[in-house]
């Protein structure tokens, strides 16, 4: 390799250009298309620019001052520096010259020179010869090792910049074997000049692994970018299932990090493989950085996997207290995740959950037993690193003691720091301990450690300040002192615990000078992100900082084989059916849901009231569906024992209409489902009076906890009582086995606020 020419090359100053306005469109690159792609790759970083009109001339000659000007755009992230009047020497250059300062930064720099009599020619037009010289002193190039003769170099002034270009594969010859070096260059051939060098370098970068060089070649634009991960749910009104024109839009203009998909974005495993294969495709178009693909994939109430192994639950797997199990559950998770696609997932919940009145996270945490939740969550975070899939855990610094939902409102957590540090931060501190890659910050107040208030801008009271925009807590807590080294990722910033007291652009603002380095779900995403590079701009976001949160961005990309060319679409689908919802993942999410059983109350201490042969058996819910999928399960399971079923449906405040229907019965399946609420405040007259009744029929019956296991703290008198955590299929299915007699209940009550009989 030789040395790096030419006395005026950058060096080390990075080269940026562009801004986070929308890219100009050309209309008249019908018969410039072989150049359409640098074009408009050059356009979305904002390095050249047309006439207006849609006009960009890509057959007209560029000029000398034109050439310099897209170069300098690459060069400076925030923005061309004025120059002074007596910037420029060049006797045709004057103060006025529309790309005086241009030329002032790039003589500045050494890389270009004027002509002997004093002038720079600034409306001439570039020759080939010229162009390689400007490009070789303006980006650090080695020689290559294509070895592509030219017969009319040898003798130009520019032969040492062609052959290197050459020798890089970036410039080529004619048909003849000439180069043409007096030959002037059209826009169109410059942009393809241009375009291939900074590709080129950047590739290389990616190749050495060297993430501070490809760093010098990012936008301030596409570095802010990657900092920004927004839902694709809807477009024009309709779901998005496929890269149609408004996401290539997105990807090409905006260059995302990534995206979270959700129900709205998923008909099948096939079309999600392919939703996720044409997402990272389109990326390759229009970069080089790979897409993150995210997903909210707890198991149980939280799936999205069609067709797959959604497992039961969290606080399912909490009750077998099985480290291996869930190490197996994370494993599995992560193989179905990354054969459609998805590297990452935001999961396992590290949310001890010690308040029954918590209204979002309940039966999603592993418990209310700090240790259990440690143990579990590196557990399932272990397994999902094993299958490849970034874990990220939730919500730091804990979500598990809140009565507010902070998708509704914004929590406050006043507990001292002792408390936050034998129950709350636990968890985390063991992820830490055990390398986990991302963690994601909660939307909740902790005064404990920052007890900063601001002003709401939804009516102007004084609100503290969320986790999520805690310097303190971020930075001070979970980077310093707990000693993080991964990505900080914010919860949603749709949620109203951000949308309601802080605007889009102050938010984003306050949450990366706090320490998040990627946005999750931002409302607007065009709108942050140009919030975000007009902060660096004027520097209330330090450029340091967004070097320092992409860097950590790109390393994880890597880590994870992101930047690695994975199978072809047509190798991925073929092996899907042996992956999602596989027998060996199927056994693994019958086990968790069999051995999480749990019984809450029983006449002999050991197990609910048993359905018998020949019995009439009713099933009481408030929701008719669950309570026919319990009545096919039951068919099922039962199949030997000739059973007759009927589904009643409790309406609320109808308890006694219940009851009076059920009397023909000999054994009554009374289904309870508490989840997204608050426990304290549900309405749990009608279970209570149903529980009465059945008392004083003297039936055999089962109160079967399908959400949140609180019943007993509420309901008096229950005889008879099972929690599988779950209304989901594997819990259900668990549920009636270990009625009919197929299974005894093995499962440890995970919550403190009761105790297992």
């Amino acid at each position: 390799m030789s040395a790096v020419i030419a006395a005026g090359l950058l060096g080390s100053l990075c080269l940026f250009g562009g801004n986070a306005a929308a890219a100009e469109k050309f209309t008249d690159l019908q018969h410039a298309l072989w150049a359409k792609d640098s074009i408009e790759y050059l356009s979305n970083r904002g390095t050249v620019a047309g006439y207006g009109g849609g006009r960009f001339n890509p057959d007209g000659a560029v000029t000398r001052a034109q050439a310099v000007a897209f170069m300098a755009r690459e060069q400076y992230p925030l923005g061309i520096p004025e120059a002074g009047a007596d910037a420029v020497h060049y006797k045709d250059v004057p103060p006025s010259h529309p790309f005086y300062k241009e030329i002032a930064a790039a003589a500045a720099k050494g890389l270009v020179g004027g002509y002997a009599d004093g002038s720079f020619r600034p409306d001439a037009p570039i020759t080939r010869a010229e162009t390689a010289a400007f490009l070789t002193r303006a980006y650090a190039l080695e020689a290559g090792k294509q070895d592509k003769q030219l017969s009319d170099v040898t003798n130009s002034w520019a032969a040492d910049p062609i052959r290197l270009m050459s020798s890089n594969g970036l410039i080529g010859g004619y048909s003849d074997g000439t180069y043409r070096p007096n030959r002037t260059v059209t826009r169109a051939e410059f942009s393809v000049f241009l375009t291939r060098v900074i590709r080129f370098e950047r590739e290389e970068a990616i190749e050495a692994k060297d993430w501070d060089k490809l760093l010098s070649y990012m936008t301030l634009n596409e570095q802010v970018g990657q900092m920004l991960m927004p839902d694709i749910r809807m477009w024009n009104g309709k779901p998005t299932t496929t890269v149609h024109d408004g996401l290539k839009a997105i990807i090409h203009e905006q260059a995302p990090g990534g995206f979270i998909v959700f129900d709205k974005n998923i008909v099948s495993a096939k079309q999600l493989a392919t939703l996720t294969d044409g997402l990272q495709e389109e990326e390759r178009k229009a970069g080089d950085i790979p897409l993150f693909l995210g997903v909210d994939q707890e198991g149980g109430v939280i799936q999205r996997i069609p067709g797959g192994t959604n497992l039961p639950g969290q606080m399912a797997l909490g009750a077998t207290g099985d480290e291996g199990l869930a190490e197996q559950a994370g494993k599995l998770t992560g193989e179905e995740l990354k054969a459609l696609g998805l590297q990452l997932n935001f999961a396992p919940d590290l949310d001890v959950n010690s308040n029954p009145d918590n209204p979002i996270i309940g039966k999603r945490s592993f418990g209310s037993d700090s240790d259990l939740v440690s143990r579990l969550g590196v557990a399932t975070m272990k397994g999902l690193k094993e299958s490849g899939v970034i874990a990220a855990v939730k919500h730091f610094p804990g979500h598990g003691d809140t009565t507010v939902d902070s998708h509704l409102g914004l929590p406050v957590l006043m507990h001292d720091r002792a408390r936050l540090d034998a129950v709350e931060l636990r968890p985390f501190k063991a992820a830490i301990a055990s390398g986990v890659d991302m963690i994601m910050t909660a939307h909740i107040a902790f005064p404990a450690v920052d007890d900063t208030h601001v002003t709401s801008l939804k009516d102007g009271s004084s609100v503290p300040i969320p986790a999520t925009m805690s310097r303190k807590v971020l930075t001070g807590l979970l980077r310093e002192e707990l000693g993080f080294k991964g990505v900080i990722i914010s919860d949603a910033f749709t949620m109203k615990g951000i949308a309601e007291h802080f605007g889009e652009e102050q938010a984003v603002v306050r949450a990366v000078n706090a320490g998040v380095e990627i946005i999750l779900m931002p409302k607007e995403p065009a709108v942050a992100q140009r919030a975000l590079v007009t902060a660096v701009q004027n520097g209330t976001v330090p450029l340091d900082n967004i070097h320092e949160s992409v860097k950590r961005i790109l390393e994880l990309k890597n880590k994870y084989g992101l930047f690695s060319q994975g199978e072809s679409l047509s190798a991925k689908l073929a092996s899907l059916s042996k992956i999602i919802g596989s027998d060996d993942h199927r056994k693994v999410e019958k086990t968790i849901a069999e051995r999480a059983v749990t019984l809450l109350a029983g006449r002999d201490g050991q197990h609910p009231d048993q359905i018998r042969q020949g019995d009439r058996v009713a099933i009481v819910s408030a929701d008719v569906e669950q309570a026919k999928q319990l009545e096919n399960q039951l068919k099922q399971a039962g199949a030997s024992l000739a059973l007759k079923t009927n589904v009643i449906e409790l309406k609320p405040g109808m308890a006694s209409a219940a009851i009076s229907a059920i009397n023909e019965a000999d054994y009554v399946i009374a289904t309870s489902y508490q989840f997204r609420n608050t426990a304290s405040q549900f309405n749990w007259s009608d279970t209570q009076a149903l529980v009465e009744g059945l008392n004083k029929l003297d039936k055999r019956y089962v109160l079967l906890s399908l959400g949140n296991p609180y019943e007993m703290l509420y309901v008096n008198n229950v005889k008879s009582s099972i929690a599988v955590y779950g209304k989901e299929l594997p819990n259900t299915a668990a549920a009636v086995r270990a009625l009919v007699g197929q299974l005894a209940p093995q499962g440890v009550l995970p919550v403190a606020a009761l105790a297992t009989p």
